[in-house]
């Protein structure tokens, strides 16, 4: 019963589903850099780039500053400007002609 609630608990829970999320967005970054190569198409490209940044980058860069002790509010900052500089990319992806 212990070990069924040891992996409900809420950490191991918010963990799993955001290495999921970054999982299933580099899959989608890469089909969209696979569109690239295939249609020499930059806006696809730009789009790979921001989706990877979407998810495995907001992934990462928690993490990293999770494990280096940052407080609370320096992890949300760092996850907000990977989150702007992804939204960024997508923007310039659908903007670019």
């Amino acid at each position: 019963m212990t070990v069924v609630l040891d992996l409900l608990a809420p950490d191991l829970v918010a963990e799993l589903s955001r290495a999921v999320t970054a999982v299933v967005g580099l899959f989608v970054a890469s089909l969209a850099y696979r569109g690239y190569w295939r249609n020499d198409a930059p806006k696809m490209q730009w789009l790979a780039v921001g989706i990877a940044s979407l998810t495995a980058g907001v992934y990462a860069a928690v993490t990293v500053t999770d494990w280096a002790g940052a407080g609370t509010g320096i992890v949300l900052l760092v996850r907000g400007l990977v989150t702007v500089a992804g939204l960024c990319a997508v923007l310039y992806a659908l903007l670019v002609e």
